[in-house]
């Protein structure tokens, strides 16, 4: 027999293949195995619940705090680089400013994830136009919506299983969260 599954998961969920993904993506997971023991499987189930909402909780007051932090466009342009620069190379090149060292490549993708900030209808909402979560969406936009991948699968692994579009994401969650705890950090990506 099989086993019941919770999981926790920022992907939205449209077909089995995405379902089988997240599953997989997934760090927060409950399985409820089929046994004869009601008890048990109240118990987990009250666990993933507990789960369920520390989680939405949290994330929820995450994206709102940080839809209260406003950031110019220029924040957003080095927040975006910052997010993007695929080596130490390149970072210490932005740090440095050293504008003619970037390859052709990283600065249309920057320009990309930057236009897509400003033009998206996404983008244009109260809470997205001019803040730092706005900046944040616009990055995972740009990989969720804009860019080409191979195939379905391709894009797949990059969002989910470690690649690409996972680390840029996960780097540009954590320099949020910096930014967000301290508002000065922004001031630093002019």
């Amino acid at each position: 027999m099989g086993s019941i599954t919770a999981a926790f998961t920022p992907i939205r969920i449209v077909c089995n293949n995405t379902l089988t993904a997240a599953l997989k993506a997934s760090s927060s997971t409950i399985r409820i195995r089929h046994t004869g023991n009601a008890r048990e499987k109240l118990a987990q189930a009250h666990k993933v619940m507990g789960m369920a909402s520390v989680l939405s909780q949290t994330l929820e007051g995450i994206w709102n705090g940080w839809s209260k932090v406003r950031v110019t466009d220029s924040q957003v342009q080095a927040l975006i680089r910052q997010a993007l620069a695929p080596n130490k190379e390149v970072l210490h090149n932005l740090q440095m400013g050293a504008q003619d060292a970037l390859s052709t490549q990283f600065k249309n993708v920057c320009e990309q994830v930057f236009r897509y900030s400003q033009e998206s209808p996404t983008q244009q909402t109260e809470e997205t136009k001019g803040t730092l979560f706005g900046a944040y969406n616009a990055i995972t936009g740009y990989y969720q919506n804009l860019r080409s991948y191979r195939d379905e699968e391709a894009k797949l692994r990059s969002l989910l299983f470690g690649g690409l579009a996972q680390a840029r994401t996960t780097k540009a969650f954590q320099l949020c969260a910096d930014m967000a705890q301290d508002p000065a950090l922004a001031t630093g990506l002019n």
